[in-house]
């Protein structure tokens, strides 16, 4: 299950919820720390830094601003916070990613892309770190994160797939 989530970039799409909460299942239970928050209740991006900063720990000191975010996300990919340091990597989960991003494409946008770029540090350190991102509009996209596109989960690669019956 990770494997597949991480040879592709360190952020996947999701639509359909069960197939998110399977995959964030199959992480568990190969003993990833799972940390999901609801991204839809973010109104501003202070909701997402303040969200952040309680999911991963952040120290009290954080910055509530996207260098912060870059310094203290490569603080938890160095292991520092943010994860059980006892897991085999952290998987963080953003429901409803795109109420957000409508919201606020470039702060949406700045996360992923600062996120992947610190995932793959992460995974060379060997501690992964994926992020899995649902999307209750099945055409959200994003610009490349990380230098890397960001696609749909295997199951809802084909946009037929993400389409309802």
């Amino acid at each position: 299950m990770d494997n597949r989530l991480l040879t592709d970039p360190y952020v996947t799409m999701f639509w359909r919820p069960a197939l998110l909460t399977e995959a964030a299942d199959g992480l568990r239970g190969l003993g990833y720390d799972v940390r999901a928050t609801d991204a839809g209740s973010w109104r501003e991006p202070s909701g997402m830094h303040d969200a952040l900063a309680r999911l991963l720990d952040f120290p009290g000191y954080y910055g509530r601003n996207l260098d912060a975010l870059n310094d203290c996300l490569s603080d938890v990919a160095a292991g520092s916070y943010g994860s059980d340091p006892e897991a085999r990597g952290l998987a963080l989960l953003l429901w409803h990613y795109d109420a957000f991003t409508h919201r606020h494409p470039k702060a949406a946008f700045a996360l992923l892309d600062i996120f992947a770029v610190q995932a793959r540090g992460a995974a060379l350190a060997g501690r992964p770190m994926v992020c899995l991102v649902q999307s209750d509009d099945p055409e959200l996209s994003f610009p490349p994160v990380g230098a890397r596109p960001v696609g749909w989960n295997d199951a809802e690669w084909l946009h037929s797939r993400r389409l309802p019956s």
